[in-house]
Parts: structure tokens; sequence; C-alpha cells
């Protein structure tokens, strides 16, 4: 797996780990770092993107 796919797998992992967590029973303190990891995730995740929309070179199950 190269670099590139590697790290975009590995974001993926934790935005949902994040995304999975019971916010509810969190104090305010751990809820907003817990958001803004979250948007800050999402934000690379954006930046990282290629600009055409194109996919990255992810192996297939074909």
């Amino acid at each position: 797996m190269n670099q590139q796919v590697e790290q975009g797998y590995r974001m993926h992992c934790v935005l949902s780990n994040l995304s999975r967590l019971d916010v509810d029973r969190l104090d305010d303190a751990d809820r907003e770092r817990v958001e803004t990891a979250r948007d800050l995730l999402e934000e690379v995740s954006l930046l990282t993107r290629p600009e055409d929309g194109s996919e990255t070179d992810a192996p297939t199950d074909d």
C-alpha cells in the first residue's frame, strides 16, 4: 500500500472511531475535544483529495 493511501486509511479509521463515541456520556471539555478532532480530520481529508475529484490509486477488489 502506498504511503498516501495508508495515511488516508488511518485518517478514515480515526474519524470512524471518533464518530462512534457516545459523546453524551462525556463532559463538556471532552465533547469539545472530540468535535475539534472530528472537524480537523474532515478538513484534512478534504484538503488531501485531488482537485479534479479523481480517486487515488487505491486497490480494488475487482
